[in-house]
């Protein structure tokens, strides 16, 4: 059997890429089964961290635990995330900063969903009847989007703020003072807020990334059954 040159460089490079692709997918697989376990893991605890600590400024590290904190919210310059979707209605999540006490560092806490009106121009009334000293809730990543868009993260003037895309930086910078770089999903049987409906993030699961993965290797090994019929054919 005589292999062509041309033929043979193809069969290699399309061989590589297509086992490239599989070992990606089976990475994929065990970085989403380390995602899930970590979340089961923050979901099942009943453990309370103090986030006053600076040791805790990093969330992948304490993401979906549940948190206890003393001080107030700062209802005064309060943001509306804007095209959040709940119940196929459109509407804003409340982001309200929540001063910690004895400290002028602030979260922000998401206080839940609001709908939107008929007129944009008219911002919902999101004022605190009550001051909170103590909140409870989870930690958790500020909500994301598909597509970014150039100056999404760019809070609006005035109060309430709207803004598409949170940038803990932009908003300190807005506030006057440092926030934490994640978001406290206020817990659904506390006072001062909305609809809330919280669900851990929704991800591809391990077992798909897997059948990927096995798609790519059985089309580099069908692939390679073809070439070596064909040169055995020639």
């Amino acid at each position: 059997m005589r292999l062509k040159k041309a033929p043979t460089l193809v069969y290699i490079l399309l061989l590589i890429i297509l086992i490239t692709l599989g070992l990606w997918q089976l990475g994929r697989a065990e970085t989403k089964r380390m995602i899930l376990e970590k979340q089961a893991q923050g979901l099942g605890s009943d453990d309370i961290i103090d986030i006053a600590s600076t040791s805790y400024d990093n969330v992948a590290a304490i993401k979906y635990k549940k948190v206890q904190i003393l001080g107030h919210y700062d209802q005064a310059h309060q943001f509306l995330i804007d095209n959040k979707i709940s119940g196929g209605k459109a509407g804003y999540f409340v982001l309200t900063p929540f001063i910690l006490e004895r400290d002028s560092k602030a979260v922000l806490v998401n206080r839940g969903w609001i709908p939107l009106s008929q007129d944009r121009s008219n911002l919902p009334d999101i004022q605190i009847k009550s001051q909170q000293f103590e909140i409870v809730g989870r930690i958790n990543s500020f909500p994301s989007v598909g597509i970014k868009l150039n100056g999404a993260e760019i809070p609006t003037k005035g109060w309430p703020s709207v803004v598409q895309v949170i940038d803990n930086q932009v908003l300190a910078n807005k506030l006057g003072y440092p926030v934490f770089p994640y978001q406290i999903e206020l817990e659904n049987d506390l006072p001062e807020g909305y609809k809330r409906d919280w669900q851990a993030a929704k991800i591809m699961l391990p077992e798909q990334h897997t059948a990927y993965a096995i798609q790519w290797f059985a089309l580099a090994f069908t692939l390679t059954m073809l070439f070596f019929w064909y040169s055995l054919k020639k």
